[in-house]
């Protein structure tokens, strides 16, 4: 795999950004005062009907006995980080595994009291890789979801706790964030009034704490199943739903595109029947990455079981291409 596209962003943008996030500035039910937003430019997107190729797995991941959760790429180091819950942990505290493209762990962050991890981000600074993933859990269960979005060095430690300075959109119910690495922007998913919505601004203006360039701002339209993860690339937001099985014949994997510009889906949904044969089945996770083919991808993953019963859980990737 080929990752590219650099990226900076310093703590004293982070900052301001953090501030005008909890002051409301940033995120609210509806657009705030004084912010605009614009139309995405055109985009190719892919079709969801493509042929779907195997990256991994099944693999295990350090946390032996927790299926995967979010994943996310680094474009400019090669690397590929999934999330999962800890072993033995409360349930929201979550381990940040960084993965090679064969499924080998290469080393683990876990963040304490962070949440369900749906969506990481990997942002570029250097040769240092940056996550945001939420933190301060609701409940430290495996019920808990993050009430902030925090943006953290990858290492191998322990977090136990996160710098306030660290931590933006404050006082959130429920948060995660995608990336788009190919366009360089950020895209929030909350809970706001009660609903979800999805929120995107250029990855410069971000750093820059420029509430007012956001590009997006729409409420994520309602589906009748189970909701396992999203990304984006360009216009479209690309949204993962369905349910664990271990029966081939009630596969409900599905993949809804989203235009971001109408607030509206786009095309039918499509049923993916990758990893049928995995014994246990559950959708989770997305991300967009670029190939070394020059081609983009879209990833997606599902968590299995071992065959013949047992508590290990397993990782598994999947990916169409434009």
């Amino acid at each position: 795999m080929d990752l590219i596209l650099p990226s900076t962003l310093s703590r004293r943008s982070l900052i301001r950004l953090g501030a005008a996030a909890a002051g409301g500035a940033v995120l609210g039910s509806a657009v705030a005062p004084g912010i605009a937003e614009a139309t995405l430019p055109t985009s190719p997107k892919f079709n969801l009907t493509a042929t779907e190729h195997h990256l991994f797995g099944p693999k295990i991941m350090h946390e032996t006995h927790h299926g995967i959760q979010g994943f996310t790429f680094d474009d400019v180091n090669r690397r590929l980080f999934v999330v999962q819950a800890q072993n033995k942990g409360s349930g929201a505290d979550l381990v940040v595994n960084q993965v090679s493209a064969s499924g080998k762990v290469l080393g683990s962050m876990v963040v304490k009291r962070a949440g369900h991890g749906v969506s990481i981000a990997a942002e570029p600074v250097g040769k240092t890789t940056y996550i945001w993933i939420e933190c301060d859990a609701d409940k430290n269960t495996k019920d808990g979801r993050g009430t902030a979005l925090a943006r953290v060095q990858f290492k191998n430690i322990t977090r136990t706790s996160i710098d306030s300075s660290a931590k933006f959109f404050k006082g959130s119910k429920s948060i995660t964030a995608a990336v788009d690495p190919v366009n360089k922007r950020l895209m929030v998913r909350r809970i706001e009034n009660g609903d979800w919505w999805l929120s995107v601004w250029p990855l410069s203006k971000a750093r820059a704490g420029k509430a007012a360039d956001r590009l997006v701002h729409i409420k994520q339209p309602s589906y009748g199943r189970t909701f396992q993860g999203y990304t984006f690339y360009g216009q479209y937001a690309y949204l993962f739903y369905g349910d664990g099985h271990t029966d081939p014949a009630k596969i409900n994997s599905t993949i809804r595109r989203l235009n971001l510009n109408t607030g509206k889906f786009d095309g039918d949904a499509y049923v993916t029947k990758a990893g049928k044969s995995l014994n246990y089945r559950e959708p989770e996770g997305m991300a967009i990455h670029k190939l070394d083919n020059g081609h983009v991808g879209l990833f997606f993953g599902f968590a299995s079981h071992q065959s013949g019963g047992g508590a290990n859980r397993y990782a598994n990737l999947y990916y169409k291409q434009l």
